[in-house]
């Protein structure tokens, strides 16, 4: 037995539970609705199970038939994803592929995601993960592109291509009652700080506390920057973080911002891949969001 499945009949199939009918799945396919039903029911033959009932004069799917319906949209979708990919056709592209750190802040991922949510340019997926899978999965062209804070070459050998599109100034934010101090250093010498693990930020910061020659109060020690934003938000501390984690609460007025500069800067990187069919929306949204270093 040919252990092949037969995708004309496949096609044929999706066409007739779509109309739920076989007469008009036949005239709309422009074949015989004799030669039709023969491959419907060459189909149900490899399957091993009907996949329609018999109701008055339409056909409704089994369960079996509800399974193969699903299978069948993602099979002819993803082909027409392959054409549209290949013949970089605008009309029909595939939906670009993001991935993002999973530490990396959400407000940070809207103003992303909104140039293209504004051109109507399709759909997206967005994935979250730590940099190995997301790094993996860029380079088996799974996705399109990786949101990051950091250039991968410090964390891969592999070539990649990052770059930059945003960076913010880091902050102190917090509950308006908690920065009324007259200086930076007294406000880090008395008040519980949070702090992220995310390098450049706690790297800064640990050089800008001994130049300083303060030990200040470390509460929390946080590698989700939605975290942080709560942390905050709680008044369970300053958090030290760039503003755009904590913008819509600055926004609100439930938190602030102090006015001294830290002197420390989180970029924000886009890797890709070097494709030569890249997503035709992904190079114009890079050039829309791309800063000068």
């Amino acid at each position: 037995m040919n252990s092949r499945l037969n995708y004309h009949h496949l096609r044929y199939f999706r066409e007739v539970a779509r109309e739920g009918h076989l007469g008009r799945a036949a005239e709309r396919l422009n074949v015989a609705q004799s030669a039709l039903s023969v491959q419907i029911k060459q189909l149900e033959d490899r399957l091993g199970y009907a996949l329609f009932d018999r109701v008055a004069r339409s056909l409704v799917l089994t369960e079996a038939g509800r399974i193969a319906l699903d299978h069948a949209e993602r099979i002819f979708t993803t082909g027409d994803e392959l054409l549209a990919t290949l013949q970089q056709n605008s009309t029909m592209a595939p939906p670009l592929r993001i991935g993002a750190l999973s530490t990396l802040s959400r407000n940070f991922q809207m103003q992303f995601l909104r140039p293209l949510l504004a051109s109507n340019a399709g759909s997206f997926w967005l994935k979250s993960g730590n940099t190995q899978v997301l790094l993996d999965d860029l380079e088996s062209l799974a996705l399109d592109v990786v949101l990051m804070t950091q250039t991968p070459d410090t964390l891969s050998g592999r070539s990649f291509a990052a770059q930059r599109i945003a960076e913010q100034a880091v902050r102190i934010h917090g509950r308006p009652d908690r920065l009324r101090h007259d200086s930076l250093a007294a406000m880090l010498a008395n008040e519980p700080l949070i702090l992220p693990t995310e390098h450049v930020i706690r790297t800064g910061f640990e050089n800008l506390v001994a130049r300083l020659g303060l030990q200040p109060r470390i509460v929390a020690h946080v590698d989700d920057m939605a975290m942080v934003r709560l942390l905050a938000r709680e008044g369970v501390g300053l958090a030290i973080a760039p503003t755009v984690v904590v913008a819509d609460e600055i926004a609100s007025g439930v938190l602030a911002t102090a006015p001294f500069a830290l002197g420390i800067t989180e970029p924000f990187f886009a890797v890709t891949l070097p494709r030569k069919f890249p997503h035709p929306a992904l190079q114009k949204l890079l050039l829309d969001l791309s800063v000068t270093p």
